[in-house]
């Protein structure tokens, strides 16, 4: 796991921009690496697989952990030790619930998803609070598990006769860092970071055209390579060879042919472009996290099962106030727009969209130098949000209590929230995970396996 704090910043800030090498890189990589041969088909679909009715999950990661006082399970009459100045939540499109005043767009689209917030695992470290919420596995087990992304690689990727261009996992636009996102399934599980900016007309290759190498040079530069590739003439009939060279054309696709088209956002509507957050008379307003995701529903029209927009910034340890102040209008505009269009376009009843951090943040305000109104670390207790892909609208899963510091019923686990999720994407979670040790494990934890548990939404489902 990576233990380094400095990257958890904002994943969508477009600061490091992917190279065209990185993307021949990581496509070769991912591409041709040999996983779990000889793993049966069956085996890997796992047994009595239930209906899907998702195709796709946008998961929204709040890296850095958001606060669910200050987002969506306002506390109002704890008082100002517990809510600070957001003391006033607003009513939404939904009967008796409410969520905080910086979220008026979301207050509007509230029948469209349900809040969970009785969320917890006590966990308050960034790096294995990561890891438990994104696998559901206990941090310190002998093996690394795979992270959702990752399983819904293995169960509807290529493997699974996904026959999509563009892979089956994609980050938009930084990977997570904290953890080996693809754990023991290894390269072929990895996702795809694009990198780049998406406030660019073409974010996915915008970082590497600025650097002095246009698409025409490029393609000069790939016919050179062909002419004195004397090996490539011997490719045909070796299976390691064809591969390979199977795996440098999409690479190449996916840098200049049809694959680069999904993450070319000019071919959008400035209108809609502007009201994801896309301001066409301020090009230091442009709001990433908006733009992110625009690209991921393009993605999901493309068929792609799983995308991860990286959305950090919500380690809020000091001044915890003045970052709600711009993070929660940046979430508000962009997955306001997201479900809306979405649900306008006929996607959302078989999308789910996800919202959630690796934990909450303390309930209690510490006014306090150096800390001036920060929030710190909590796994007690957090909320997330989910939408679409058989997920129920406008409803509330637990509780919390009167403080936002203990779970007050319904505690919901982050296996059970992974399980359910895999269930509406009709991935067995009781069923066999492949693994390199060949051990008996189940895509969810079992019983056995002694991790809190209380059982899939059902609720919602």
């Amino acid at each position: 796991m990576n233990t380094k704090h400095g990257r958890y910043g904002s994943r969508c800030s477009g600061d490091s921009a992917l190279s065209r090498r990185e993307a021949l890189a990581r496509g070769l990589a991912g591409a041709a690496g040999l996983w779990m041969a000889g793993v049966p088909a069956a085996a890997r679909a796992g047994d009595a697989p239930p209906k899907a009715k998702a195709k796709s999950v946008i998961q929204i990661w709040a890296a850095g952990g958001p606060t669910h006082l200050d987002t969506f399970d306002p506390k109002p009459e704890a008082g100002n030790d517990y809510c600070g100045p957001l003391a006033k939540p607003i009513a939404t499109n939904a009967d008796g619930i409410r969520i905080c005043e910086l979220l008026p767009m979301l207050a509007k689209q509230a029948d469209k998803f349900s809040i969970i917030r009785s969320m917890t695992h006590g966990n308050n470290g960034h790096e294995t609070a990561s890891y438990l919420t994104q696998t559901g596995r206990r941090p310190g087990d002998r093996l690394v598990y795979p992270c959702a992304g990752a399983v819904v690689s293995l169960f509807k990727g290529y493997d699974a006769g996904y026959k999509g261009l563009i892979p089956p996992y994609v980050v938009l636009t930084q990977t997570q860092g904290r953890f080996s996102e693809a754990g023991f399934l290894g390269p072929k599980c990895q996702p795809f970071a694009t990198g780049g900016d998406p406030t660019q007309q073409r974010f996915m290759v915008e970082g590497v055209t600025s650097q002095g190498v246009s698409d025409q040079q490029q393609k000069d530069r790939r016919e050179l390579l062909r002419k004195l590739d004397t090996l490539g003439a011997s490719a045909k009939g070796n299976p390691a060879l064809t591969a390979f060279y199977q795996s440098e054309e999409q690479a190449y696709d996916m840098i200049l042919g049809d694959g680069a088209k999904a993450f070319d956002l000019s071919l959008e509507d400035a209108k809609l472009r502007s009201r994801y957050g896309h301001p066409p008379w301020s090009e230091t307003a442009y709001l990433r996290f908006g733009q992110c995701c625009l690209a991921a529903r393009r993605l999901v029209e493309q068929g792609v099962p799983y995308i991860t927009i990286n959305h950090g910034g919500w380690d809020t340890h000091t001044d915890n106030f003045r970052a709600m102040q711009q993070r929660l209008p940046e979430l508000d505009q962009g997955l306001a727009t997201l479900l809306e269009d979405l649900a306008q376009r006929g996607l959302l009843e078989t999308t789910v969209v996800w919202w959630c951090g690796e934990f909450g943040r303390t309930p209690k305000i510490d006014w306090q130098a150096p800390w001036n109104g920060g929030r710190n670390h909590y796994g007690k207790v957090f909320s997330a949000v989910v939408a679409g892909g058989g997920f129920k609208g406008g409803q509330v899963v637990g509780s919390s209590d009167a403080r936002g510091e203990e779970v007050k019923n319904r505690p919901v686990y982050p296996c059970d929230l992974l399980g359910s999720i895999y269930e509406l994407l009709g991935i067995n979670p009781d069923g066999p995970l492949p693994n390199p040790l060949g051990m008996a494990l189940t895509v969810t934890p079992s019983k056995a396996d002694e991790i809190p548990m209380a059982g899939r939404l059902k609720e919602i489902m």
